[in-house]
């Protein structure tokens, strides 16, 4: 038991201790989901280049080797030839050519499709900004939950002292007659409850690491321990809403992404329209032909306008216009909600604050009068007065207001914790 109770006891310190600053570091640059963020912003950006290229000059090259017979075909339209006889003769004929062509106007078609994937690379981009603020607010709840739980191993240990002392106390007692042998079973069952309760801590403040590793997007081991840090109090916390919600809304990305996702839709919606307008577009080549055998070497430049207009698609205009509307109420409609949801997410941290701060008060209070209630139930027990299950309520009752001020604690970081992502800040 001894033994045992060394190991329960003990608090090595681990090789290395992990803050706050150093596991948020860690997340941005090892967190997955950064990653994902990062790798969508990038794919907009190449779509932005795409549709932008429709506005740039097109340039092609094209070659052409064939091995072929001279004979004459004869057309129902062509000038017949008499006396011509088939020839199985060949010979190389080659031929190539530039081309260069130009879009001049196809009423705003191409160009607001590209302001449109503008848009929404900007929106993709406050996505990712969204993502980091998402990771940091994951690492910080999970970070101060593993210091909750390492708070709790320390109450479980100081709670297992206790009922060693109660024990060895117990013992003398008992073998001087002045208290029954019940006592002594009661405390050796306390004693064993209160080794239970360290294996659990011990074991939930491992588990605890494990999912803060994972919020982090880091694969090893957990041979580290928490710094017991919180986060300060924030300006406006005790303050009124309305404040706080104009910085919410100016700052979160969540709504810089959907007021940028209703212009893309807005611009798709012009760019649909302009197709039931003409497009104009200049082109100009240069061909080159070769023949071996006669030496002929022939040339070809042409350049002119072309006037693309699709009269009739079978409504498929109509059809294109009629999404992109409908695309726009949608957009409308999410940054409606996201605007509702910004109030309730800041609305919700600060009501979660005040009623932490209100709680960690009461809870000291609790803990001061649960710790006086101990010792004078100690007290009472060693004069004769007291009952061991007096004894054992009262050292319950501590434990359970030492877990309860860890618990407010917890509650109160992480009620800052959401603010600061309500706030949109990091």
């Amino acid at each position: 038991m001894i033994a045992l109770l060394a190991v329960l006891l003990a608090q090595a310190a681990p090789a290395r201790v992990l803050t706050l600053e150093e596991a948020q570091r860690v997340a941005q640059e090892r967190q997955p989901q950064l990653r994902a963020a990062r790798g969508s912003r990038q794919a907009a950006e190449g779509r932005v280049e795409q549709s932008r290229s429709g506005l740039l000059p097109q340039l092609s090259a094209t070659a052409d080797y064939r091995r072929t017979t001279t004979n004459f075909i004869f057309s129902p339209s062509g000038i017949p030839r008499t006396g011509q006889t088939t020839n199985w003769s060949s010979v190389s004929f080659f031929d190539s050519g530039v081309t260069l062509s130009q879009l001049l106007w196809d009423f705003g078609q191409t160009s607001n499709r590209w302001r449109s994937t503008q848009a929404t690379a900007r929106a993709t981009a406050d996505q990712e900004r969204s993502t980091g603020l998402q990771v940091v607010l994951q690492v910080r709840v999970a970070f101060f939950n593993a210091v909750a739980f390492k708070e709790l191993l320390a109450v479980a240990r100081e709670t297992l002292s206790n009922q060693r002392n109660h024990l060895v106390q117990i013992q003398g007692f008992v073998q001087e007659g002045t208290r029954p042998p019940i006592d002594l079973s009661q405390a050796r069952a306390d004693f064993a409850n209160a080794e239970v309760q360290v294996i659990n801590a011990d074991n939930a403040y491992q588990r605890s690491k494990v999912l803060l590793n994972q919020t982090m997007g880091v694969e090893g081991p957990i041979d580290y321990d928490v710094a017991n840090q919180a986060l300060p109090p924030q300006a406006g916390e005790d303050g009124a809403l309305d404040p706080l919600l104009a910085i919410a809304l100016a700052a979160r990305p969540e709504i810089a992404s959907a007021t940028e996702q209703v212009k893309a839709q807005q611009l798709l919606i012009q760019s649909a329209r302009g197709a039931y307008a003409p497009s104009i577009s200049a082109g100009a080549s240069i061909v080159q032909a070769t023949e071996t055998g006669t030496n002929y070497v022939g040339w070809n430049a042409a350049a002119g306008v072309t006037l693309t207009w699709n009269l009739f698609q079978g409504g498929l205009t109509k059809g294109t216009v009629h999404e992109a509307e409908g695309n726009l109420g949608f957009a409308a409609a999410q940054l409606d909600v996201l605007r509702q949801q910004v109030r309730v997410d800041v609305d919700q941290a600060l009501l979660a604050i005040r009623a932490a701060k209100a709680a960690l008060s009461s809870s000291r209070d609790a803990l001061i009068a649960a710790r006086q209630r101990l010792s004078l139930a100690e007290g009472r027990y060693q004069n004769g007065s007291g009952s061991v299950i007096e004894l054992g309520d009262a050292q319950i009752a501590a434990a359970n207001a030492a877990a309860q001020v860890v618990q407010t604690d917890f509650q109160l970081a992480t009620a800052r914790a959401q603010l600061l992502w309500a706030l949109g800040r990091a």
